[in-house]
């Protein structure tokens, strides 16, 4: 495909959706209609990003994957003389993944919004937000000017807002402002490290910015410190770092399905997107030198997040399925800062691999829960795991603590949900073999051997510790399905119990010792299998064929590390 034709798909991608919001909140969307105007605005969002990402996917065809690591399909405008702000498109090995990642992950929130549209407002709002939030989604990872990228990562929060402020459930208001709050506050802080990166040295264009000839040569090593801590600051709120993650759960929690479905699979990404493609190749002599904090901070995030969650899975806890998984997302992103914290090819590699794998495995948890409130109404785990007990196994030992699924267990009443909402589970415990496996453990790689200059023994210290948070994830999600498919209660103090028992004290059983008839629950529609195969079918093939991600990454990486020699 010839550099034109991959320029205007670029800038489509860009261009496209802000065009489709526009157009979503006309009297009627033009050339589609429904049995309504809710439906047709509807067709609307589903038709606009289905383009979308088809012209991601003939951006990734037409993509020269034998040089990587150069930027293809540039435009590069005058914008701002003045300012010497451009419009400066481009992609390489590490965008690419990121965008046609977001193109997928909002088309199928599109289609599943289109069959389960979330209670509130008007649907002409939410198609035009969910549209603007791709536009700036996508701007961020394809830009390549400090105050563009900036503006594209602020555009974002305005959508977002607004999807869990008028969409969301119970606590809405107060979640959506901590959103806003936490992460304009971020952003404040990271404009100033910004604007002193592009006085400093002349020019925002982050290409030049990249190269060691280049105009960083004129920051000092205190300028790239300052710069270093500002940036890092409104990124790491975005990305997100312990103890800066604290807006997360709760947004989360109030906010509709496809509002954590984005928020998770890719607004998380935007904050390591930006440590990698501005924090370590502009200003390397300032992150050399806070990478070991970034790394324990990563460190302390993957085991606090798994601690949370286990915390949560306690039998009457009554922890949140979708508060569970939000903290998940804590301990995952960690181990995402901390491959980039390593500055070697390995854990960056790491990073971006463990970023696109966070985003299929964690997008289609999000689905799964969504679905599960609507089919019973709750998210509380007491809740779904009060079931009848099951006859205990015969034997003693392990084999008898581990009860047969239940009447009531999601295994017996949606074999296929149940089934794949374990499979989502076992994904991002990092079965070896999926998605979810090589990201973590080439971070750890990254760990095991830093870059020259870092200290060796501290950083075993927090692979050690980011190996600990693996075992304890694979705890608390395992614990998850045998409660949530199984029917069955687990109280970490050490006993295991078969079933839930009622509320009063029974045991949910018939005096003849029947279990009791559970209610019908409806087992995977056609439009769920429509969303949720994408994520399943590419979270196994990336776990079987990591060298289609990392071919793309790796040159990139190595230019990057090495200064864009």
């Amino acid at each position: 495909m010839n550099h034109t034709a991959m320029q205007l798909l670029l800038a489509g991608l860009v261009v496209l959706p802000l065009v489709g919001a526009l157009a979503a909140l006309l009297p009627a969307p033009p050339g589609l209609r429904g049995k309504n105007p809710d439906q047709a605005v509807l067709r609307h969002g589903v038709t606009v990003t289905g383009v979308v990402l088809a012209a991601a996917i003939a951006l990734a065809t037409g993509f020269d994957h034998g040089h990587p690591a150069r930027m293809q399909a540039t435009t590069d405008i005058s914008w701002i003389p003045a300012l010497g702000i451009r419009i400066h498109l481009g992609v390489d090995g590490i965008s690419l993944p990121l965008l046609v990642l977001t193109a997928l992950l909002t088309f199928l929130c599109a289609l599943y919004s289109y069959f389960r549209m979330p209670t509130g407002p008007s649907p002409k709002a939410f198609v035009a937000l969910l549209l603007t939030l791709e536009a700036g989604t996508l701007a961020t990872f394809a830009v390549l000017d400090l105050m563009l990228f900036f503006l594209a990562f602020e555009m974002v929060l305005i959508p977002m807002y607004f999807l869990i402020a008028r969409w969301g459930g119970a606590h809405k208001q107060a979640a959506a402002w901590k959103f806003i709050l936490y992460t304009l506050l971020g952003s404040v802080v990271m404009l100033l490290g910004l604007l002193l990166i592009g006085v400093k040295s002349g020019t925002f264009d982050m290409v030049a910015l990249a190269t060691d000839n280049g105009p960083k040569a004129q920051l000092s090593h205190t300028v790239q410190l300052l710069a270093v801590l500002a940036i890092g600051i409104g990124l790491a709120v975005k990305s997100p770092m312990w103890p800066l993650h604290s807006w997360l759960p709760d947004a989360h929690t109030a906010a509709p399905t496809v509002g954590s479905v984005l928020l998770a699979g890719v607004l998380l990404k935007m904050g390591t997107y930006g440590f990698v493609r501005i924090a370590l190749p502009i200003t390397p002599e300032g992150m050399h030198t806070f990478a070991p904090y970034l790394a324990a901070l990563a460190a302390v995030g993957i085991i606090y997040g798994s601690l949370a969650c286990l915390a949560l899975v306690r039998k009457g806890a009554g922890g949140d399925l979708k508060r569970l998984i939000a903290y998940s997302s804590v301990g995952h992103m960690g181990f995402v800062l901390l491959g980039i914290a390593s500055m070697t090819p390995t854990g960056v590699n790491g990073a971006l691999f463990a970023n696109i794998a966070h985003g299929l495995i964690t997008g289609l948890l999000f689905f799964m829960v969504g679905a599960l409130k609507d089919r019973t109404g709750s998210t509380d785990l007491d809740t779904l795991a009060r079931s009848a007990p099951g006859p205990r196994p015969a034997g003693s030992g392990a084999a008898a603590l581990l009860p047969a699924p239940s009447g009531a267990a999601l295994y017996a009443r949606a074999p296929r949900f149940g089934g794949l909402l374990a499979f989502g589970a076992v994904a991002s415990l990092g079965l070896p073999g999926l998605a979810g496996f090589w990201g973590e453990m080439l971070a750890m790689f990254g760990a095991f051997r830093p870059a020259a200059g870092l200290s060796r023994p501290a950083f075993l210290t927090f692979m050690v510790l980011a190996g600990l948070g693996t075992l304890l994830t694979a705890a608390y999600l395992l614990l998850v399905v045998r409660r949530v498919c199984m029917g069955g209660s687990v109280d970490l103090a050490g006993a295991a119990v078969l079933g839930n028992p009622d509320p009063d004290g029974g045991t949910g059983a018939d005096p003849d010792g029947t279990p009791a008839p559970a209610p019908a629950l409806p087992d995977l529609a056609r439009y769920e299998y429509a969303a949720w195969t994408p994520l399943a079918a590419l979270t196994v093939l990336t776990g079987l064929w990591p060298a289609a991600l990392l071919g793309l990454t790796d040159p990139a990486v190595q230019q990057l590390l090495g200064g864009g020699k």
